[in-house]
């Protein structure tokens, strides 16, 4: 379907036509959108986009703002850009075990570059990069935000805490060779210290290996690596400093000790239990699963080069993490989108959403946890999130319905980030 655009004088039949146009004001209409607030479809909609911010959210024969710039979308599906909660943009799972090794450290930023493009125009907005070397994040967030390189917005968390021989640090080689460790720490006052060297370098939230995990070579995927004194002087630190807890954490026992500590997310989650959903919802954290990704680990580790190790793990823990996630969402736990892009490439994570759905969400509440919740769970629902007055403007299109078939978010068709076409046009 060609995009229509038109400049247009509209007749002062309403207020809003009654002053002139703002400046850079641009009228994004559309056959339906998805009001995600509301949980629901509206018909016949325009929404009126000044500079970056959305001034307002109307219906078709609304007037248009005299010169305004109007973005006809025809049939297609207007929706929030979508935010993804985990993702590592520095990243390409063709690298995986010791292929990385072959580039310069340099050469992850230039990786992440490429995939930036990648997600903004997949649809993905706004992502949390939660984990990253040398500060290649925040870097990246600086080059989007300067206008070098096109992407998302970023939420980086620079380096990923944990402790010796945790999930966090290098275990892939002997002795003789100590890679350098800026992220390890070994006591509460040396994450205090971490988590305020994450933050002066621009971390915005904290990252926190609290458990083993799949793609770490010598560890136990559940095994509690942090003790609760560690990671409450993390989370106390972060709070403290404005800054929220991500806590990777696949076994029972460190997602709980986690969430008695006062985390913000737990990643993963493969192994959480009752009380892990009880605690969650008492402390009002969310669980962000990426459980699409086993697919696309177990088709193309070996592949990758991905440790046998590691395979290993993922086949004992991909279908009892998707069995969580029913269970979870059941039991009212909050949740919210995170693919782990990266793990798998960059730029498909979309694919995510039918999993969510065939295990147990709606299409709507799969849409709603990489809008509405995810923004929420940022601490961010005035800027991101939803196509509302004030927010940014942060819009998204496509051909089909969402709500009747998530697969369409595959092939997003238009993208608008801050009121500026990323895609589409």
């Amino acid at each position: 379907m060609r995009l229509a655009v038109s400049l247009l004088a509209a007749a002062a039949t309403v207020p809003l036509a009654a002053s002139p146009a703002l400046a850079d004001t641009v009228v994004v209409k559309a056959a339906h959108m998805v009001d995600v607030l509301a949980g629901k479809t509206v018909d016949g909609v325009q929404v009126v986009v000044d500079g970056e911010r959305i001034v307002a959210v109307g219906k078709a024969g609304d007037a248009v703002p005299a010169g305004a710039k109007v973005i006809d979308l025809g049939e297609r599906t207007l929706l929030p850009g979508l935010i993804d909660m985990h993702v590592h943009l520095t990243a390409d799972p063709r690298l995986s075990g010791y292929r990385g090794l072959e580039y310069t450290d340099t050469f992850w930023t230039v990786v992440g570059v490429a995939n930036a493009k990648k997600t903004l125009e997949a649809g993905f907005t706004t992502v949390r990069n939660v984990g990253a070397g040398n500060y290649d994040d925040v870097a990246l967030k600086q080059g989007i935000e300067g206008g070098y390189v096109p992407g998302p917005r970023i939420v980086p968390a620079a380096y990923s805490i944990g402790v010796t021989g945790g999930h966090c640090d290098a275990t892939e080689f002997p002795p003789s060779i100590q890679p350098p460790s800026p992220q390890i720490a070994n006591s509460p006052d040396e994450f205090r210290a971490l988590v305020r060297k994450n933050r002066k370098f621009g971390a915005e939230v904290i990252k926190v290996c609290m458990t083993g995990g799949v793609f770490s070579k010598t560890d136990s995927v559940g095994g509690q690596q942090l003790t609760y004194d560690e990671i409450r002087a993390v989370v106390e630190e972060a709070h403290m400093l404005g800054m929220k807890v991500a806590v990777h954490a696949h076994g029972t026992e460190g997602i709980n000790v986690a969430l008695r500590a006062g985390v913000d997310t737990i990643e993963h989650a493969s192994l959480a239990d009752a009380t892990s959903f009880q605690l969650a919802k008492e402390k009002g954290a969310a669980f962000s699963m990426d459980i699409y990704n086993d697919d696309y680990i177990l088709s193309e580790g070996a592949k990758n080069g991905v440790f046998a190790e590691s395979l290993e793990k993922e086949r004992a823990i991909g279908l009892k993490q998707r069995q969580t996630f029913r269970a979870a969402h059941q039991a009212g736990v909050k949740m919210v989108f995170g693919s782990d892009g990266g793990v798998y490439p960059n730029g498909d994570n979309a694919k995510q959403f039918a999993t969510m759905v065939t295990w147990g969400m709606t299409p709507v509440q799969a849409v709603q946890a990489a809008t509405r919740n995810a923004a929420e769970a940022l601490g961010r629902s005035g800027d991101v999130g939803a196509i509302a007055a004030g927010r940014y403007a942060d819009i998204i299109a496509v051909d089909g319905d969402p709500l009747r078939d998530v697969t369409v978010l595959q092939k997003v068709g238009f993208v608008m980030k801050g009121g500026k076409i990323a895609k589409g046009f």
